[in-house]
C-alpha cells in the first residue's frame, strides 16, 4: 500500500489556502511537525490523522491510499470553485452559467 499522506496534506493545504502555520495550530502542532509530514519524514498519529482528514473533509483511507491531485476529489473541488466565480459574476444569465459549468464537467471526467 502506497502512503500517500505527504503528497496529499500539501496538495489539500495548497488547495484550501492554508498555511503550514494555520493547519499546525489547527492540530496543535509546530509548523516544522506540518513540514515534515508533507516531506514523509514523520507520520502523524492516529488521532492527528483523523483530524486532518476531517478538516479536508476527506476520509483516512483515501488521505492515505489516494492521490487525491489526480482523483474525482480534486474535480470536485475545481467544480466548487468554478460555481463560486460564477455566483460572482452578474453578467451571465443563470442558463449561460449552467451550460458552462456542464461543458466544463464534462470536460474534467475526460
Amino acid at each position: 500500500m502506497t502512503n500517500n499522506f505527504p503528497k496529499n496534506l500539501k496538495y489539500l493545504r495548497i488547495t484550501n489556502g492554508y498555511t503550514q502555520d494555520e493547519i499546525a495550530k489547527k492540530v496543535n502542532k509546530d509548523y516544522s511537525t506540518i513540514g515534515k509530514w508533507e516531506l514523509g519524514q514523520r507520520n502523524p498519529s492516529t488521532f492527528d490523522l483523523l483530524t486532518i482528514a476531517n478538516m479536508f473533509n476527506v476520509s483516512v483511507r483515501d488521505i492515505v491510499e489516494k492521490d487525491l491531485s489526480t482523483s474525482e476529489h480534486a474535480v470536485e473541488v475545481k467544480l466548487e470553485e468554478y460555481k463560486e466565480l460564477f455566483d460572482k459574476d452578474k453578467k451571465l444569465t443563470d442558463v449561460q452559467k449552467e451550460f458552462i459549468f456542464n461543458t466544463i464537467s464534462e470536460q474534467h471526467k475526460k
